[in-house]
């Protein structure tokens, strides 16, 4: 089978000139090495394609794929993470990770926070400033969290997102309006605990493998997971499996928000608690970083017993698997790779161990006593 692969090559943009900051959700050549390097370990015939004018241009020369694997973000417009999937779908070609109404709207952190309070997820309260002259309508009790209301990556926090006074909403606001030059987001600010889900598989075939506590360090920004903190993780961040009971919370949360949304095939949740210990949703990711040691999800997957191998494996047999329950397309009738304890037969192990609260708690302390 042939796989086109597409993604948007951070040294590329830093060489037309881009900033670190504006690159930041871009993927460094060794992230594009190992996820084809492990594509071409399952059999996969890979055809680097890369961002979406070489897609594109490749379109219209003729060329065509089984399948798209897709990491492009995407540069211009409030829709930038959708436009390669929405152009696949155009041309009836399967990709893998979720379409473009899925992407469009987890990019708008509030459009998406309306969707997850309308399935009776606890969010934080929130606020959208479209322009300067609605700094004054805000009506929501500080500490205030302040942020763009179109970035990933941690981009535009920093410690003076954490507002605690109106002087400092205002300046908050207007500096990230100036460098950002879209809406900003203001939403209660929550001070508890963080951590975030990692989901694979699509619908019914959703699981959770593992739930990650963010603690940072002291030379980190305090009380947020900055770009910054996320970009010097290594040394500002201590990623540790969350303990049994915050495991069971989270995890009930991130698939309840997975599915609300309809993500596909794999991604994060990233929650946080109130002052009570409530779990709130913060935002959900369906295009998470795959960089094997720096990203996000291969960290949490690596932490849960999962290895690189085995998530991009898992990823695959999502995608895969909705080809099979899907009409042809491009004459492609796929079959799901078969998997040996990983994949979607992990899954259904997963999925079994979730039942069994007694087997996890066993497989719990025993990462947690490797950690001490």
């Amino acid at each position: 089978m042939k796989i086109g692969f597409c993604y948007d090559l951070r040294d590329d943009y830093l060489k037309m000139g881009y900033s670190e900051e504006e690159t930041a959700e871009f993927d460094r050549p060794d992230t594009i090495e190992a996820i084809e390097s492990e594509l071409m370990k399952l059999g996969f015939e890979v055809e680097r394609i890369g961002n979406i004018r070489s897609l594109t241009e490749k379109l219209v020369k003729g060329c065509r794929w089984d399948i798209v694997f897709n990491i492009c973000e995407g540069m211009y417009g409030a829709g930038r993470e959708a436009q390669v999937p929405a152009l696949l779908d155009a041309w009836r070609i399967p990709y893998v990770f979720s379409g473009p109404l899925v992407m469009a709207l987890t990019l708008d952190k509030s459009m998406s926070k309306m969707v997850i309070k309308n399935a009776g997820i606890n969010t934080p309260e929130h606020f959208v400033v479209y322009e300067p002259a609605d700094i004054k309508r805000i009506n929501m009790p500080f500490p205030l969290f302040a942020k763009p209301l179109a970035e990933g990556t941690g981009k535009g926090i920093d410690a003076g997102s954490v507002i605690t006074g109106k002087k400092g909403l205002r300046e908050t606001c207007l500096s990230l309006f100036t460098k950002f030059n879209q809406p900003v987001l203001v939403e209660e600010y929550l001070s508890g605990r963080e951590f975030t889900a990692g989901i694979i598989g699509t619908g019914k075939n959703a699981c959770c493998i593992g739930v990650i506590e963010v603690i940072l360090k002291d030379n980190a920004e305090q009380k947020v997971y900055s770009y910054i903190n996320k970009e010097e993780c290594e040394e500002r961040v201590i990623y540790q499996p969350a303990p049994l009971g915050d495991v069971i919370k989270c995890e009930e949360l991130a698939l309840q928000a997975w599915n609300s949304i309809r993500c596909e095939d794999g991604g994060r949740v990233d929650i946080r608690y109130d002052i009570q210990g409530t779990p709130n949703f913060l935002e959900i990711n369906p295009l998470a970083g795959l960089h094997p040691e720096h990203s996000d999800l291969p960290i949490l997957a690596k932490l849960n017993g999962i290895s690189y191998s085995e998530l991009i494996r898992m990823i695959m047999d999502s995608a895969l698997q909705k080809l099979k329950t899907s009409p042809p397309q491009n004459g492609i009738n796929a079959v799901p790779l078969e998997a040996g304890g990983t994949g979607l037969s992990g899954l259904a192990d997963i999925r079994s161990d979730r039942k069994h609260t007694g087997a996890r708690a066993d497989r719990h302390n025993d990462k947690m006593a490797g950690l001490l």
